[in-house]
């Protein structure tokens, strides 16, 4: 037997120190290595018949009770009992449900205080001072009418105030370039005033979704007024009717209480215009029996006229040709705006019909595309005009290409089509509804304009040069951005006018005038920096110089150049009438008003009133395409940096998600994704008002 003798005590420490228990817990540990080393004296075979007499001895501990972790002092208490899985389920969700209600009663508890610190109960009004010429304004122009140089809230703020002897600049329209031109402004740079016959901004892109109660009227308005107060500016529901030019005043009209119209004056040291335009009629007869989708309120009519035709429909009186006439949808042009309002039309009858109408209804339906050329979405890549005529032939929308209206009547449309061998033939088709779709055109307002000015050819869009400005106006006084305008190239004649003042100074016969090629480069960075939207066709120089040398002599003569610069011109095509368009122009025009505001203090002190600033200032517009993206029903596509793809329901998404990041403020955002949740979860309002 081995002796195993008592602990040792280290000098200087109590018997009954702390560590007495934790060394105490070990001590059995100790006494049975010790006698297992004993008796095995590490042979393998004993090491087992001592593990199995060691088990019964009552100085074994089991190893799992020796972890250093789970070891604790005597003098602690004990461990808390371990409570079942039920117990511990019900204690967590119980947990989880108090800390939801608390955190959301917080929420709800916070925005009413919030919400009860937007009532005011004081009186709001205070005696503000008013210029007597805004009250009184005096009466000139050709016209004698009243001239409004002081406007009735410029008194209002100190920042209005500061900013009534800034120059003047007039905004006309509240569409996408104009909003785009007031985000971008510094504020107390300029008097703004804006005049527009509405009220708000629209979201145009999303209009065709709420012709079926996809999405909310209001949700694609913003107020314009909250947009202009941003630069301290003011705004006029009214609407322009004609400019003078020469004495830098606009005539605008306005419609007061009592119905009559009052027409008056509205001086301006800049004029924007971005009023937008109308649709195309193209000669066509018989358009007071379609529906035009430009605004809210042709929203608003087309809704009301698709649930007019099914209420129609359902009454008992109603025949069966005539119910059949009634829901004979048909959508005149196949581009964008007509492609998804079929694409919404069709989900509206496919997914909510069914609900609230009787079924035959659906059977009976009918949806018509007339396109003028042989693909719908002709704009787009050629794979994805395939993939939605392929969608629209899933969803039994009809696509009619190649055919023309040539009028519309009550209860039908009348169209050619021409066939595969190249024969037009006269078609009708029974329609209880036609939008129509086909293209943009001047206003009246931007015909009067055209009209005053010589160097206005373009019948369909007012010209302006590069740096967006009104040609044939004076210089720098008058832009135009948007729909309502077209960037002019001619970059022949204005290359051809510019060398031509060249030769003179030289002294030489412009008409005998050769350039070489190092010549031709400083001509083409002249090009690029006067025309942007060239530089892709002058990538090339030596090739075009070759090209174009056809006597091989090493230069240009000034035929030659001209027939170059000719070719270049024809291969720039105009801008497109889009949202994004008119958005980059007004913030190009927005960042050029602003630096030509920072410039004008020293142009005042060096008496430079003169001469081309604008190009002095800020370079040229160029536009860049971001591409283009539409709904087809469930499904999109997109066209983007010539990437092409389309898509099911993750697409939809993402085209969601592109227009949802694009909206014009953070109410707008909010009220879309409501009524998105809305659809899913009780389906499209299927209300009449």
């Amino acid at each position: 037997m081995v002796r195993i003798g008592p602990r040792r005590v280290l000098a200087g420490s109590s018997p009954r120190s702390s560590l007495q228990p934790r060394v105490q817990l070990w001590q059995p540990y100790r006494q049975q290595d010790a006698l297992r080393q004993h008796f095995t004296r590490g042979c393998p075979q004993s090491n087992r018949q001592w593990t199995k007499h060691a088990r019964l001895s009552p100085l074994f501990v089991p190893h799992r009770l020796l972890i250093p972790r789970l070891l604790r002092p005597i003098s602690t208490p004990a461990l808390p009992t371990r409570r079942g899985p039920i117990f511990r389920f019900f204690y967590r969700f119980f947990a989880y449900t108090g800390g939801f209600i608390l955190v959301t009663g917080g929420f709800v508890l916070a925005f009413f205080i919030y919400d009860a610190s937007t009532y005011r109960e004081d009186l709001s009004y205070t005696d503000i001072p008013v210029s007597r010429d805004a009250l009184y304004p005096r009466r000139g122009g050709p016209k004698n009418l009243p001239i409004a140089e002081t406007l009735v809230d410029d008194d209002d703020f100190p920042e209005n105030t500061r900013s009534k002897h800034k120059p003047k600049l007039v905004i006309l329209g509240s569409g996408w370039g104009s909003v785009a031109l007031l985000k971008q402004l510094h504020p107390e740079d300029y008097h703004v005033t804006v005049v527009s016959p509405v009220n708000y901004f629209l979201f145009t892109p999303m209009l065709p979704s709420a012709t079926v109660g996809t999405l909310e009227l209001r949700s694609l308005v913003e107020p314009i007024r909250r947009i202009v107060q941003r630069v301290k500016g003011h705004f006029l529901r009214a609407e322009a009717v004609d400019v003078e030019l020469s004495e830098r005043l606009l005539e605008v009209k306005q419609t007061d209480a009592s119905g009559e119209e009052r027409h008056f004056y509205l001086p301006y040291d800049k004029l924007v215009i971005g009023v937008g335009s109308t649709t195309n009629a193209h000669g066509v007869q018989g358009l007071e029996n379609c529906y035009f989708l430009k605004d809210i309120e042709d929203a608003r009519q087309i809704r009301n006229k698709v649930l007019e035709n099914l209420e129609y429909a359902c009454l008992p009186t109603t025949s069966d040709d005539e119910r059949r006439r009634l829901l004979s949808f048909v959508v005149s042009g196949g581009g964008p705006t007509g492609v998804e309002f079929a694409a919404e039309l069709f989900d509206l009858l496919n997914e909510d019909l069914g609900r609230s109408f009787p079924k035959i209804l659906r059977n009976e339906i009918s949806v018509h595309v007339i396109q003028s050329r042989g693909h719908i979405l002709n704009t787009y890549d050629e794979a994805l005009s395939k993939y939605a005529e392929e969608r629209f032939a899933h969803d039994q929308v009809e696509v009619l290409t190649n055919s023309r209206v040539k009028e519309v009547r009550p209860d039908k449309i009348l169209f050619t089509q021409k066939g595969e061998d190249g024969e037009t033939v006269t078609k009708e088709l029974p329609m209880g509804f036609c939008l129509w779709s086909t293209g943009v055109a001047q206003t009246e307002f931007c015909k009067r304009i055209a009209a005053k000015l010589e160097n206005q050819n373009n019948r369909h869009a007012l010209e302006t040069d590069t740096h967006l400005r009104l040609n044939g106006a004076p210089l720098g006084s008058v832009y135009a951005i948007g729909d309502c305008s077209t960037v002019q190239n001619n970059i022949a004649d204005h290359l051809v006018s510019f060398l031509r003042t060249l030769a003179y100074e030289k002294g030489k016969d412009p008409e005998k005038m050769v350039i070489t090629f190092k010549e031709w480069r400083g001509i083409a960075q002249r090009v690029k920096k006067r025309f942007p939207q060239a530089s892709d066709h002058l990538r090339r120089l030596d090739r075009l110089f070759e090209q174009y040398d056809k006597d091989k002599s090493g230069t240009l003569d000034f035929g030659e150049l001209h027939e170059l610069l000719c070719q270049i011109d024809s291969k720039l095509t105009s801008l497109p009438a889009t949202a994004q368009r008119a958005h980059q122009q007004g913030q190009y025009l927005g960042r050029k008003l602003n630096k030509l505001a920072q410039a004008a203090p020293g142009m005042q002190a060096n008496e430079m009133d003169y001469g081309d600033l604008d190009d002095a200032v800020y370079k040229a517009f160029e536009y860049r395409h971001l591409g283009n993206l539409a709904y087809i029903g469930n499904s999109a596509v997109f066209d983007i940096n010539g990437l092409s793809f389309s898509g099911g329901l993750l697409a939809v998404y993402l085209w969601r998600s592109v227009y949802f990041a694009q909206s014009v403020s953070f109410r707008t955002r909010v009220l879309l994704a409501m009524d998105w949740s809305k659809r899913a979860m009780f389906g499209r309002d299927l209300m009449h008002y």
